[in-house]
């Protein structure tokens, strides 16, 4: 378990409530730099950087979808898989809204709104990922199998 020198967000106290085990790999943010800028600042590989998307379909039904950071998500091959007409990404502030983290600082941990969660699948390949621990500039480290067991993702084959 981490020790206690990160933020405490709403997102870290789940993943301590729920026992996972998570490294703390914090950098300096930069706006619209993405997972590109995360991996480079931490010599990681971005395929490893897993990305939380706010998204929602015609109804405006939100749901998060956890993509590979070197990857973009069909969303016609999504709302396929979904049985809804279309699947698009929320604007910033309705993103915020309904996940409670500021966009760049999303997490799927923790969120305001309890929402469906697709992962695309072959993100359980990788022996660790890092995603946002629910702050602009502050990854967590955390096995594939963890994020399994807490979110309970729908898996999906949805990359390009």
């Amino acid at each position: 378990m981490s020790k206690d020198k990160g933020p405490m967000t709403a997102a870290i106290r789940v993943l301590k409530d729920a026992g996972v085990s998570f490294s703390e790999h914090p950098y300096q943010y930069v706006d619209r730099g993405g997972t590109a800028e995360g991996s480079r600042q931490l010599g990681l590989d971005e395929h490893s950087l897993v990305k939380t998307l706010i998204m929602e379909d015609e109804t405006k039904r939100p749901f998060i979808v956890l993509m590979h950071g070197d990857k973009e998500v069909s969303t016609k091959a999504l709302a396929r898989i979904m049985d809804v007409k279309r699947a698009a990404a929320c604007t910033p502030g309705i993103a915020q809204k309904h996940s409670g983290y500021m966009v760049g600082g999303t997490s799927p941990f923790g969120t305001r709104k309890l929402m469906p969660v697709y992962m695309e699948e072959t993100i359980l390949n990788l022996p660790t990922i890092y995603i946002n621990g629910g702050k602009r500039g502050y990854l967590v480290g955390i096995e594939p199998r963890e994020l399994m067991r807490v979110l309970n993702p729908i898996l999906v084959n949805v990359a390009i």
